[in-house]
């Protein structure tokens, strides 16, 4: 019988009495949020939502962001992207399991020096793709014109969040490239292995 998610006792300000509430709520209070599943537009929608408003909110906390993803979809993962460097605060990436495809990308996107991987997470990054097989002709034309214009984009900021040459990852994303968390600190991704995160708090 599954236990759903657990309820925590936490204390509104101005409120003189704990309330319970589900812990993901409680964590987002203190501006922790999770990537926990593929990138789609629900999860992304959602972390962008929660990122603005805790801007809002106070725009002098840091944020902390764990990744734990397949990857997934490249528009919603732009799109979170993008939101980590639109917020005010810095928002520090952590990757607790696994950060591959559109999750590495996200990842790289973290306040550069607070971009951390736990010691056995794993780093993948590839390419985008498309379904090129269910488009028709006209339809793959303009398609491979758009993926292309992303693939450049994205290249783009690898090499300028890595430090590496664009020919480098170019190179490097024709096919899946898995790497260790050291291996993704010495390419760049992050730039720390370890646990201890609470330094940063």
């Amino acid at each position: 019988m599954p236990v759903g998610v657990p309820k925590v006792p936490f204390r509104i300000p101005g409120d003189e009495e704990a309330t319970w509430v589900d812990l993901y709520n409680r964590l987002y209070r203190d501006r922790f949020l999770f990537l926990g599943q593929e990138v789609k537009d629900e999860i992304a929608n959602q972390i962008v939502g929660l990122m603005t408003y805790l801007n809002i909110e106070d725009p002098t906390r840091d944020q902390f962001l764990f990744i734990n993803s397949p990857g997934g979809y490249v528009l919603p993962g732009i799109g979170i992207y993008d939101s980590i460097q639109f917020v005010a605060p810095p928002v520090s990436t952590i990757c607790i399991g696994v950060a591959a495809s559109m999750a590495s990308f996200i990842l790289l996107g973290g306040e550069i020096t607070r971009r951390i991987a736990f010691p056995h997470a794993r780093v993948m990054m590839h390419q985008p793709a498309s379904t090129f097989f269910k488009a028709k002709t006209g339809e793959l034309i303009m398609d491979s014109d758009e993926i292309m214009d992303i693939r450049n984009m994205i290249l783009r900021v690898y090499a300028q969040r890595t430090g590496k040459p664009a020919w480098v990852i170019a190179h490097d994303i024709e096919r899946d490239l898995f790497m260790s968390a050291t291996e993704a600190e010495y390419y760049g991704i992050v730039d720390l292995v370890g646990l201890d995160i609470w330094d940063m708090l």
